[in-house]
């Protein structure tokens, strides 16, 4: 099944995204579900005013404690926003 029929417009997500600066620094990120604006026949990502494709290159999660499980795992102690309350940790 590809990602594209996976999620829903408007659905939320959260992502591990890397720091395109510093690529040893990555967070969970939420981000909408929307219809690409350059290809509109495909999903992508939204979040920090940017568009992400929606596809395998990124990590996706449904919720915010995949993400974070998945993160712990592949990073360690996690620098993670939490937008439940709005506070950052880490």
């Amino acid at each position: 099944m590809e990602l594209n029929e996976t999620f829903q417009p408007g659905e939320v997500v959260y992502m591990i995204i890397r720091n395109p600066h510093a690529q040893d620094v990555a967070q969970v990120q939420q981000a909408a579900v929307v219809q690409n604006p350059d290809k509109p026949n495909e999903l992508a990502l939204f979040a920090h005013e940017n568009y992400y494709p929606l596809t395998d290159e990124y990590a996706i999660f449904k919720s915010e404690a995949e993400a974070e499980q998945a993160y712990k795992e592949a990073f360690g102690t996690p620098n993670i926003i939490h937008f439940s309350d709005g506070n950052y940790y880490g």
